[in-house]
C-alpha cells in the first residue's frame, strides 16, 4: 500500500494559528508554506474557542496567501481536556489492549470514559519480570476535539490526524536531533497559555506534563504593573520598544524575571517529581521551544534551575529551506514557535 501524503501542519495556538507544510525527500524533508496569523485576544481561553469565526478566518487567510492546495490537516490539542499517563498492565498485543483500554482507562480518567478519545502506545513491548508492561494512555475530551476539528471544516480542511503538542513537539525534535539511547531529553514548549513539558528517556516518553502558564503571562503582568496596552506589553515582552517613553527597561526587565521565576518553579516542580519517581532520573539537556523560548530571562532560570544545558529548540534544522522562496532570518526568527506545527506537518493521514 502506498504510503499517504504528509498532512498539512496545522498549530491552533491561543495567540496564533500557524501553517506547515513538509514534503518528503530522500533522507529526509523540505519545506513547502510557513505562515503564521495572529488571533485576537480571547478567541481561545482556557482550550475552548470562544470566537470560532476569527479561527476559521485566520485559518482560510493562511491557505490563501500560502496557496496550499492539500486539504487533509493535522492538528494538535493541548491543557486541562487532555490526559496522558503511563500505566502499568500485564502483557498483551496491541489488538488486545484496544480491546480491553475502556475497562482499564476508568481508573485512570477523572471524565466519563464516553466522553473521550482514547489511544494508546506500547512503550516496553517486553513485559518485566511480573509480566508487566508500560502504555502510554492518551484521553482527549470529544467536545473539545469536535470544536477543533470543526473549525477546520468550516475553514474547508478536513482534520485526519489529531495529535497532542507535547508529541508533535517531539517528532519535531526527533525529526532534527540525533538523540543517544542513553540519554534523558526533557522537551518544554512554552504557548501562550499552556505549556508542555515531555521527558524522553531512551526515545520513550517517560513523563508529561502540561503548565497552565505560559507567554500570556509575561504580556499581562508587564500590562497590568507598567499599566499599558496589551499590544505595547507584548512588544516589550519580545525585547522590542513600547510607545511610550514613560516605560523604563529596568522596569521592563524586573517584571519578566518574576514571572520567569514562577514559570522555572512549575517548571522546576515537574522535573523534581520526575527525578524522584524515575530510576534513572538524570536529566541531560533541556529543549525549549516555543514563542516564548526567546525571552532571555526564562531561558536562564530554566538553566539555572535544571542544572543542565539548556538550548532553543529549531524544528528547521535538518529541514531543506530554500532561501529563494523562504526569507532565512523570518524562518530563523519563527523557529522556536514553529517546533508543534513541524511535527504535525510530520504525520499522514491514518498513521497511529
Amino acid at each position: 500500500m502506498a504510503k499517504s501524503k504528509l498532512a498539512l501542519g496545522l498549530d491552533i495556538g491561543s495567540a496564533s494559528v500557524k501553517l506547515v507544510q513538509l514534503k518528503e525527500k530522500k533522507g529526509g524533508y523540505a519545506l513547502l508554506a510557513f505562515g503564521t496569523a495572529p488571533l485576537p485576544p480571547e478567541a481561545i481561553v482556557d482550550g475552548a474557542l470562544m470566537n470560532s469565526a476569527a479561527i476559521v478566518q485566520a485559518i482560510q487567510e493562511l491557505v490563501a496567501q500560502q496557496k496550499v492546495k492539500a486539504r487533509d490537516v493535522a492538528i494538535g490539542v493541548r491543557g486541562h481536556s487532555v490526559i496522558i499517563k503511563k500505566i502499568s498492565l500485564p502483557r498483551m498485543t496491541q489488538e488486545e489492549l484496544d480491546e480491553s483500554i475502556q475497562w482499564e482507562a476508568e481508573q485512570y480518567i477523572p471524565f466519563d470514559v464516553k466522553d473521550v478519545n482514547i489511544d494508546t502506545q506500547i512503550l516496553t513491548p517486553e513485559a518485566d519480570a511480573a509480566g508487566q508492561m508500560d502504555v502510554l494512555l492518551v484521553a482527549a475530551k470529544k467536545d473539545m476535539i469536535n470544536d477543533y476539528t470543526s473549525v477546520c471544516a468550516e475553514a474547508g480542511l478536513t482534520a485526519t490526524v489529531v495529535d497532542v503538542d507535547a508529541f508533535a513537539v517531539q517528532n519535531a525534535f526527533e525529526a532534527n536531533y540525533e538523540a543517544s539511547a542513553t540519554d534523558t531529553v526533557v522537551l518544554i514548549n512554552v504557548g501562550a497559555a499552556v505549556s508542555n513539558i515531555n521527558v524522553i528517556s531512551r526515545g520513550v516518553t517517560t513523563f508529561t506534563r502540561d503548565i497552565t502558564m505560559g507567554g500570556n503571562a509575561f504580556t499581562e503582568e508587564i500590562q497590568k504593573q507598567l499599566n499599558i496596552s496589551y499590544d505595547e506589553a507584548e512588544a516589550l515582552k519580545v525585547g522590542g520598544q513600547g510607545e511610550s517613553d514613560a516605560v523604563v527597561p529596568q522596569e521592563v526587565e524586573r517584571v519578566i524575571q518574576g514571572v520567569a521565576e514562577q514559570m522555572g518553579g512549575e517548571i522546576q516542580r515537574s522535573l523534581d517529581f520526575y527525578s524522584s519517581t524515575a530510576a534513572d532520573g538524570k536529566i541531560g539537556r533541556v529543549y525549549l521551544s516555543g514563542g516564548t523560548a526567546r525571552v532571555p530571562a526564562l531561558f536562564k532560570v530554566v538553566e539555572a534551575r535544571a542544572g543542565v544545558p539548556v538550548e532553543i529548540l529549531n524544528p528547521f534544522k535538518n529541514i531543506d529551506i530554500d532561501d529563494r522562496r523562504f526569507d532565512p532570518a523570518v524562518i530563523l526568527a519563527a523557529a522556536p514557535s514553529a517546533a508543534v506545527g513541524v511535527g504535525l506537518a510530520l504525520r499522514r493521514a491514518g498513521d497511529k
